[in-house]
């Protein structure tokens, strides 16, 4: 598998899938912030634009499709089915693997819904839980990770091989630009929510720069760590 990283999202050449994890469509609203801060456009346009780099065949989206746990916030729906018709409109099949956050997920998505999906000889489920499929590698959301580098904080894919048992890992970090991000320089597998990883030696952070147009790929954390 060689991933292309792109906006916060990963696309697998081989099967023509482009992976996004944690969307928390309702944050914007379910937050305290008096003023919007343009959840809806600003998920929908990258979305878009993904879509229209890569024309994927399948869209998998890897848990938090939803924000809430037990409310649907003013522009949900909204969000949903735009998301839903960019798919339709490039004729690309959208699933969507339910994660921690998704309790009201039947309230919005008809659509295919499984908890692991392959993608070829992986699997892309959200993370927050260990599979119950054997695959030689999962593709995962959930820690929304990021990295400081020179005290500003980036949002950072994880990338390794043996992380969950003899699997290897690839988290995403979260798509939505509402999320800080949990930095992860110093943080050991303990510190971790996903229990797929279960240790951090063989993790590198990627990080993707928009403005140079370039992919960069740090040591890995415990190696990292020490060359702080």
């Amino acid at each position: 598998m060689e991933p292309t990283y792109r906006d916060r999202a990963v696309y697998l050449p081989a099967p023509e899938t482009l992976v996004v994890a944690d969307l928390h469509i309702g944050r914007d609203e379910a937050s305290n912030l008096e003023l919007r801060v343009g959840e809806h456009g600003d998920l929908t346009a990258r979305f878009e634009r993904l879509l229209a780099q890569f024309s994927p065949n399948e869209v998998v989206v890897a848990g938090d499709f939803l924000h809430s746990f037990s409310t649907l916030p003013r522009g949900v729906l909204e969000t949903v089915r735009e998301l839903k018709a960019a798919c339709r409109q490039t004729g690309a099949r959208l699933v969507v693997t339910p994660g921690n956050h998704d309790a009201m997920l039947g309230e919005v998505w008809d659509g295919p819904t499984e908890s692991e999906h392959w993608v070829g000889d992986w699997v892309v489920c959200h993370g927050h839980e260990e599979p119950t499929a054997d695959a030689d590698g999962y593709i995962v959301g959930h820690d929304h990770p990021a990295i400081d580098i020179e005290g500003q904080r980036r949002p950072c894919y994880l990338t390794g091989d043996g992380v969950y048992g003899d699997s290897d890992l690839l988290m995403l970090p979260a798509f939505t630009r509402l999320a800080g991000g949990v930095e992860v320089n110093a943080m050991y597998a303990r510190h971790f929510d996903s229990p797929l990883v279960e240790t951090t030696r063989p993790l590198r952070p990627v990080v993707r720069d928009p403005d140079a147009d370039e992919t960069l790929t740090f040591p890995p954390l415990d190696e990292f760590r020490r060359l702080l």
